[in-house]
Parts: structure tokens; C-alpha cells; sequence
């Protein structure tokens, strides 16, 4: 598999934090994530689709896996269960611990950058995207 033909999947910003999320994947942990719908739109990117590949790249922007979507959904953000929560693989025992890693993420001063918007918050309608994925291969 040509990681090269891939379009990108990148989780959080790099750091830390994306370094985290790579990990998870690799280790099989994380087949979950979830995006600010609004953070399609500001980009003009079409949504993922299910059966879609994509590289996963590291903190140096290296394509060191590629994972496959098995399932997209948008929902309001007070629709996203513990499930899905859990399969984030960022060890949250419940969807208030989830929310609330994500909600500080999404509240900070990059993310509202990103968006152009400086006051940029979320709440229970704020629509979100879930995705589901499985790895496929790693380099």
C-alpha cells in the first residue's frame, strides 16, 4: 500500500497530544474519533466517507499508517454515547470525562484560530462528526 496516494488523517495538532492519538491507533486502542462539522465547513472539505482510506501521520508529518472509515455519522453533540466515547481510546470512563477533554480542546486558542472565530464554543447542538475506523496497515 502507497501511503503517498492517501489523503491525510491528522489527530489534534501536532505535539503531544497528536503523539497520544497516534499511539492509540497503533496500539489498536483508538477506532474512534469525532470533528467540529463546522471545521469541515470553514475548510470547505467534503465530509469523510465510509470505505474511505486515509494516512495517518505523525507529530513530524510522516504517514506511518493507513486507517479505513467503517462509519460516519453527524449527530448534535449531546447525542454521542459512551461507546463511542470509549473506542476514543483516551482511556475516558464516561461521555462527561469525554466531553469535556474535547470541549477544551475545541475551546482552545488553535482550534479557534482554525475556525476564525475567537469566542468559538460548543454546546448540546453543536453538530459533530463520529467516525469510526479500523487499521490497515502500518509502515
Amino acid at each position: 500500500m502507497d501511503l503517498d496516494d492517501l489523503p491525510l488523517a491528522e489527530f489534534a495538532f501536532p505535539g503531544p497530544l497528536r503523539d497520544k492519538l497516534v499511539g492509540a491507533i497503533l496500539s489498536g486502542a483508538k477506532t474512534s474519533t469525532t470533528g467540529l462539522l463546522i471545521g469541515y465547513e470553514c475548510a470547505n472539505e467534503p465530509l469523510p466517507e465510509v470505505g474511505q482510506l486515509s494516512a495517518v501521520v505523525d507529530s513530524t508529518g510522516r504517514r506511518i499508517a493507513a486507517i479505513e472509515l467503517t462509519d460516519v455519522r453527524v449527530v448534535r453533540l449531546a447525542e454521542v454515547d459512551l461507546p463511542h466515547a470509549l473506542a476514543e481510546g483516551e482511556g475516558d470512563e464516561s461521555v462527561a470525562r469525554w466531553r469535556a477533554g474535547h470541549e477544551a480542546f475545541w475551546h482552545s486558542a488553535e482550534v479557534r484560530a482554525e475556525l476564525g472565530d475567537p469566542h468559538f464554543t460548543v454546546d448540546d447542538d453543536t453538530l459533530v462528526v463520529t467516525e469510526r475506523f479500523r487499521l490497515v496497515h502500518v509502515v
